[in-house]
């Protein structure tokens, strides 16, 4: 059988969707877009993945893809601070009712065109787009209603993906970390908890088996937005999400023993957790060795029977970041890949 492996979504984007990012020629974004997504599907496959992903080549990022093009919006919202200074800021919500301008689904479909092994989409968590909502509020449009709006949004999101074929559907969850930094008390945290499981509670358990969720303290050019909050304020909150498998950043970790021990202490009893063994934002290539070790001290705390690999993040998360080529992120791809097979082999699986 092996240890499942799976990748967590974006490749950083062809040379020709930068070029025409640049041009602003709508038509031109979306040949190149068509293109990239074949060309990543097709590497992905040739290094053996099981599981693929388009890459995200068509998504402007992956916190914003369902506002593309949404009215409605001021730039003026919720920022984000990485640790290198640059910030990322999202868009702020002016009037209601709010819907999805664009759904995940699509660009699934388009995957499935080219792959000829299962596809993995990822969407975004609702909790993250919660953060358009802004403090003061909206006339005519209260919050709760918001709310409302946003789960139907994001649960059509993800059975739309589910319906279209999806192997699993992760939710990206890289606000749950970032949260304690902001708010410690864990307040926000819980609101963020308890909204994502407003939407996942609407699944099966069945459905809810092909739903996961991805956490990392953020990467974009480099750099993390709360790579320095311990992750055992975060683990046990999480956990309490009702999904099938869980994805957590771990090759970046100073202390990984520390949080393969708070994993052990608060894995719900039917869930699969897929640690990362490659860190997206250091351009040092891991070697396949470097990966079956990882995975082997994970077992001394893990059951084996539920453990998965995957990479810590996405390799560019926002279409613009290239601080990571394609060629190193397929290089490390390869080394998850091989590594795994290595671990499975040790440890006669």
């Amino acid at each position: 059988m092996g240890i499942p492996t799976e990748p967590i979504g974006s490749i950083p984007r062809s040379p020709e969707i930068l070029a025409a990012m640049r041009s602003a020629d709508a038509a031109e974004l979306a040949r190149a877009q068509e293109s990239a997504v074949r060309d990543t599907i097709a590497r992905m496959e040739q290094t053996g993945s099981p599981v693929v992903t388009d890459g995200e080549q068509s998504k402007p990022s992956f916190a914003t893809y369902p506002i593309a093009g949404l009215a409605h919006l001021a730039p003026d919202g919720v920022v984000i601070p990485f640790a290198d200074g640059h910030t990322r800021q999202l868009p702020r919500l002016t009037a209601g009712p709010f819907r999805y301008a664009v759904r995940a689904e699509q660009y699934l479909r388009a995957a499935r065109r080219h792959a000829t092994v299962p596809v993995k989409q990822a969407v975004i968590a609702p909790s993250a787009l919660s953060l358009l909502y802004p403090a003061t509020g909206i006339d005519g449009y209260p919050r709760e209603r918001f709310l409302d709006d946003l789960a139907d949004e994001a649960e059509a999101d993800i059975r739309g993906c589910l319906d279209a074929g999806a192997h699993v559907v992760q939710l990206d969850f890289t606000e749950g970390r970032l949260s304690l930094k902001l708010d410690p008390s864990g307040g926000v945290l819980e609101e963020f908890v308890a909204l994502n499981n407003r939407v996942l509670e609407r699944f099966s358990p069945e459905e809810r088996s092909r739903i996961g969720v991805h956490t990392c303290p953020g990467g974009d050019q480099d750099s993390t937005h709360s790579a320095d909050v311990d992750y055992a304020g975060l683990l046990p909150h999480l956990f309490q999400l009702k999904a099938g498998n869980f994805y957590v950043q771990l090759a970046g970790e100073p202390e990984p023993d520390k949080v393969l021990a708070v994993i052990a202490e608060h894995l719900p009893a039917t869930a699969r957790i897929f640690i990362g063994v490659i860190d997206p934002i250091d351009p040092h290539v891991e070697t396949p060795v470097q990966v079956r070790d990882r995975v082997v001290a994970a077992v001394r705390h893990l059951p084996l029977d539920r453990l998965g690999t995957c990479d810590d993040c996405g390799f560019s998360p926002f279409a613009d970041d290239t601080s990571t080529s394609r060629e190193v992120a397929f290089a490390k791809i390869r080394a998850r890949l091989e590594g795994t097979a290595l671990a499975a082999a040790e440890l006669g699986v």
